[in-house]
């Protein structure tokens, strides 16, 4: 099912192509008339509209589902500091919380 999602949005992204390509066409002919360009037509505020559902879905499809982040997990923690610690500042205003040292996860 995922290929076809992605489908959905590469002709998405196709749709919106196209409707730029119509306005850059439809500039060109105001040029040759000499009338001035107020708005695009009709037509590419519709096809920008149905871009923009094409690719929302395939963005929303797509990526597939969320995993949890565990945070009891060995992979989360720090493991080692940077070799330039240099650039670490820990005179910052988070010094005026007073810290909670003794702050416990409560399984409900």
């Amino acid at each position: 099912m995922a290929g076809a999602d992605m489908a959905v949005g590469i002709l998405g992204a196709l749709v919106l192509a196209h409707a730029a390509y119509i306005t850059i066409l439809y500039r060109g002919d105001l040029k040759i008339k000499e009338e001035e360009f107020v708005r695009p037509p009709i037509q590419v505020w519709i096809e920008v509209l149905i871009s923009l559902v094409l690719c929302l879905w395939a963005a929303l499809r797509v990526p597939g589902t969320f995993l949890p982040i565990l945070p009891d997990s060995k992979e989360n923690r720090v493991v080692a500091l940077p070799a330039n610690l240099d650039f670490m500042i820990f005179n910052h205003r988070g010094k005026l919380f007073a810290p909670e040292l003794e702050a416990k996860f409560t399984k409900s």
